[in-house]
């Protein structure tokens, strides 16, 4: 009876295995019913599994029935044997009865539901990959360009050169209606443009006007997305003309990206749209889909604050020069950085462009003998933002000092004992303070 209502039943008597029943001649094979008998059943586990036979042989209730456990049994495959155990006790002080069910056949189909889950996610990947390259192509290209739907004319995509000539911000012509955008005399034909290209499969063009009264050409072509069809329109004109003319600033473009300063351009929300090949080197980003749409705060300023500034200035006088902060890198080291930006006030949405310098090395670069000290109250004034107030109190002392130095020479006429006792300082401390700011000894 127990060796049919289970895979596999144990009887244990004081921790010892006494008999088992096995249903399955692929788990006798396994050695399971003959190795068992006369052992500890703690022993017939892996070592991961001692607990949980613990925990099974614990005492309890009588005929009260305890919570399954999962437990593996090594076997002569590679792999464990997994079995779900629940242990039942007889009346009084008899032995234990353990139920067991084969769980093999779950263990494989819950490895091949990982694998499978593993296989989607790497192709949900490449997947976002290949969208991000695409919408990065449609928006870069000059020409416009708009995808629309065959079989309502809905515009599903238009990049940006399509909403310069249109007139109309791209994210407004998503699921607008495309004969709509042009004259209602022309917007016949444009339906039967399309209807021509759907029904050749081939590219067909019509010249036609705006409802703005713009003259353009039209031309679509056909390509399939799945089961339905999509028409790719793109347009020809005056408007379209001049931002053809845009690709001449190719090279001006190529030589932006090649400068060794970082340059990012960002939106109003200062999320970054573009960043050169020196920002991803500087932030250690090995691509520029990593930088894209992050905020710039994510890798500039010392704090919120400090770039909040920089932005209030740069919306305020159009531009910031020279402004001294901090960037971060993708494992937040910092570098001491200079930042001049621009905001384009021409264009709607406003973009800002930033040009961010490294000069924590500019520092050091012409030290001074000993500890490098502030040269004026200029320099000190200058040092805000770039240091902390602490080391900037510290070093407005020292210059107090030196000048002090300087002040009491010059009254005793170059005499070191002399200055020496005005100033309160012992010759071996004022020969020590004059080395430390590099005064000469003249004597």
């Amino acid at each position: 009876m127990l060796e049919q209502s289970s895979d596999i039943a144990v009887i244990i008597e004081n921790g010892l295995v006494k008999d088992v029943a096995v249903a399955s001649d692929d788990l006798r094979k396994s050695g399971f019913a003959a190795s068992w008998i006369g052992r500890p059943w703690i022993d017939t586990v892996s070592s991961d599994s001692r607990t949980k036979i613990e925990a099974l042989l614990a005492p309890g209730e009588n005929s009260a029935p305890i919570r399954p456990r999962q437990v593996n049994h090594p076997s002569g495959g590679v792999r464990d044997v997994p079995v779900s155990y629940r242990t039942v006790r007889a009346e009084g002080l008899g032995p234990t009865i353990a139920l067991g069910r084969d769980l093999r056949e779950v263990s494989e189909l819950q490895q091949r539901l990982v694998k499978a889950q593993q296989d989607i996610e790497r192709d949900y990947a490449r997947m976002r990959k290949a969208e991000a390259r695409y919408k990065m192509v449609f928006e870069a290209v000059a020409e416009p360009i708009l995808i629309v739907t065959a079989d309502e004319l809905l515009i599903e995509a238009a990049n940006r050169a399509a909403g310069k000539v249109l007139g109309i911000e791209p994210d407004r012509l998503m699921r607008a209606d495309f004969p709509g955008l042009f004259l209602p005399r022309a917007s016949r034909a444009v339906e039967r443009m399309a209807a021509k290209a759907l029904a050749t499969g081939s590219g067909v063009s019509e010249k036609t006007e705006l409802a703005s009264g713009k003259k353009v050409n039209l031309s679509a072509s056909v390509f399939g997305q799945g089961l339905e069809a999509r028409l790719v329109i793109k347009i020809d004109g005056e408007g379209a003309a001049a931002l053809k003319g845009d690709g001449d600033r190719t090279q001006f473009l190529k030589a932006l990206e090649e400068l060794p300063d970082a340059l990012v351009v960002t939106d109003e929300d200062m999320r970054i749209l573009a960043a050169n090949r020196a920002f991803l080197e500087m932030a250690h980003l090995s691509d520029e889909e990593h930088a894209t749409g992050a905020r710039l705060s994510q890798y500039l300023g010392r704090s919120t604050t400090d770039l909040n500034v920089l932005i209030s200035t740069l919306k305020n006088n159009g531009s910031a020069r020279n402004f001294a902060t901090v960037l971060r890198d993708r494992f937040d080291s910092e570098e001491q950085v200079e930042v001049s930006a621009v905001a384009t006030g021409d264009s709607r949405p406003a973009l800002f462009a930033f040009s961010v310098r490294i000069v924590s090395r500019r520092f050091t670069a012409d030290p001074t003998p000993g500890e490098e000290l502030p040269r004026s109250v200029d320099h000190l004034t200058n040092l805000v933002g770039r240091m902390p107030l602490k080391d900037i109190v510290r070093d407005s002392t020292t210059l107090i000092e030196r000048l002090c130095v300087e002040a009491a020479l010059k009254l005793t006429d170059d005499n070191r004992a002399s200055a020496a006792e005005i100033l309160g300082l012992s010759r071996q401390g004022l020969y020590s303070k004059l080395k430390r700011f590099g005064i000469d000894d003249k004597a």
